[in-house]
């Protein structure tokens, strides 16, 4: 395995820790050599030298350990560098903005919600995060580099973050007090990850009641969760703490803080389909006829309730960078497109740097928290339009062999061009990933999508229906084409079809 192979995308991800089935190969050798990557990936860029980089890391085992190797190659090449200890990875980004830090680049020690013995790197400069050629390029060119007399000091990054958020909720609010929030009960549950500090230093400060709030301390091993708004057991953890404590909000984030979604009073899961809903409502109440980008898997309700609000859906391929990417080219091209977001969580508005950020999403809600109060709404009643399926299912397929992606690829189309000899299917133009299906009579009335998994040897399949019973008697349809190639492993779909 080469340095080139830790690439995932835009950012860098690795095993850290060795395990009984994986062995380790992200370690301080590997975090040295993608250290002197980032200096000369600066070099190239024309940055001004003496460089400035910030750093930190999440709640992860292996951040403290990995953040000084590369600490020790910069100050060696005559970087400057400001450790920031723990912070998220929208903070990282917002270092190489505030004026107070104004660093060349931001670097957050982060695998997001994967298991306790990952970690990965991502990168922003001052115009964004890296792209997946500024990887390639880093991990690249990793050659020595020749000493120089650089410095390390400790800077307080959060503080400063939190601090611009309360800033940004007061003025959304547009109230006369300084704790617009005084009259709300607000959970967070950060899943031992690095978005503890959000109930303390922006809730608090704003006057809400945080009692309640549970698993803000940093802790790598996640022992009581995965940090993942897209996780089930997640979810229904942070649901079971907003009922219990009566609380008016829930607000729940990954581990480096980039995605979040919120419970409602009642218990409402607002996420994946419903927070795009929500924040769809939000920003087309401000900027009527706007688009939003999503990526491919979201239910045809979404596209109904956005232009039911006045706007248009954008569906575009998954990945979080590739959904943004996709909003700034629109833009570019004259299409107001305020928001970009992918069912995971991962949103980025326009107004924000297109940054993917849990936190900033989060603030855009509190704004309109006391005016829905005062009009006596709730969240809900802005996705109370958008239409719920009766049954949802997704399988992931593996796939044998080296050639993997040409075994993905060839079987989507056969299934393009097989299933749609069926009544009842209809293949979907608006789609750019695998290939998506309108489903009817016979069939009961829905959609299903099969797409290539972004980094892993998997086909994926997403099924949803608006009537109950009908996704069991399209299973053995798809399980007849999908069939033909034997490289792909139908074990989970053969478990569900069996019931």
């Amino acid at each position: 395995m080469t340095l080139a192979d830790l690439q995932n995308g835009s950012d860098i991800r690795g095993i850290a820790i060795t395990t009984e089935d994986l062995e380790k190969n992200l370690g301080e050798n590997e975090a040295a050599l993608v250290a002197n990557g980032i200096v000369h990936w600066l070099e190239n860029k024309g940055v001004k030298k003496p460089f400035k980089i910030g750093i930190g890391h999440d709640s992860r085992l292996t951040g403290p350990s990995l953040k000084q190797a590369m600490i020790d190659v910069f100050v060696a090449a005559g970087v400057e560098v400001l450790d920031f200890g723990l912070a998220t990875t929208p903070a990282l980004f917002m270092a190489t903005q505030f004026d107070e830090f104004a660093v060349d680049a931001g670097i957050m020690l982060t695998a997001s919600h994967l298991p306790y013995y990952f970690n990965g790197i991502k990168i922003f400069s001052q115009t964004g995060g890296a792209e997946k050629e500024d990887i390639a390029y880093i991990l690249t060119h990793t050659e020595s580099l020749p000493s120089g007399d650089g410095k390390v000091s400790q800077a307080d990054l959060l503080s400063r973050y939190a601090q611009d958020l309360v800033e940004k909720i007061k003025a959304g609010i547009d109230s006369e007090t300084d704790q617009p929030l005084k009259d709300f009960k607000i959970i967070v549950d950060a899943g031992n990850g690095a978005g503890g500090y959000f109930a303390e230093k922006v809730l608090a400060v704003l006057g809400a009641d945080t009692t309640g709030s549970q698993f803000l301390e940093p802790d790598g091993n996640f022992p009581n969760h995965i940090p993942n708004p897209d996780n089930k057991e997640a979810m229904a953890s942070i649901k079971a703490a907003v009922l219990e404590n009566e609380a008016d909000l829930g607000v729940i984030f990954d581990t480096d803080v980039d995605r979040s979604a919120i419970v409602s009073k009642d218990g409402q899961m607002i996420n994946r389909n419903n927070l795009i809903a929500v924040l769809a409502a939000i920003v087309l109440q401000a900027e009527p006829g706007a688009t939003i980008v999503t990526n491919s898997p979201t239910t045809d309700h979404l596209k109904d309730f956005i232009e039911a609000k006045g706007g248009k859906q954008y569906r575009y391929i998954s990945g979080y960078r590739n959904v943004i990417n996709k909003g700034m080219d629109l833009n570019a091209a004259g299409i107001n497109t305020p928001l970009s977001i992918e069912t995971s969580g991962h949103a980025a508005f326009k107004e924000n740097y297109f940054l993917d950020d849990g936190a900033y999403v989060i603030a855009k809600i509190l704004m309109l928290l006391p005016q829905l109060q005062k009009d006596g709404q709730t969240l809900t009643d802005l996705m109370a339009e958008l239409v719920q399926p009766e049954e949802t299912l997704e399988v992931r397929f593996k796939i044998a062999g080296e050639d993997y992606k040409n075994t993905g690829v060839a079987m989507i189309e056969t299934f393009k061009n097989e299933l749609a000899k069926v009544e009842g299917f209809a293949v979907n133009p608006e789609n750019e990933e695998g290939v998506r299906f309108s489903v009817s009579a016979p069939f009961g009335q829905g959609w299903l999508l099969l797409r290539m998994s972004l980094h892993e040897p998997l086909l994926v399949l997403q099924v949803e229906n608006d009537q109950a019973g009908q996704i069991e008697k399209i299973l053995p349809i798809l399980r007849d084409i999908l069939a033909s190639d034997k490289q792909i492993d139908l074990t989970k779909l053969d478990a569900i079809i069996k019931g």
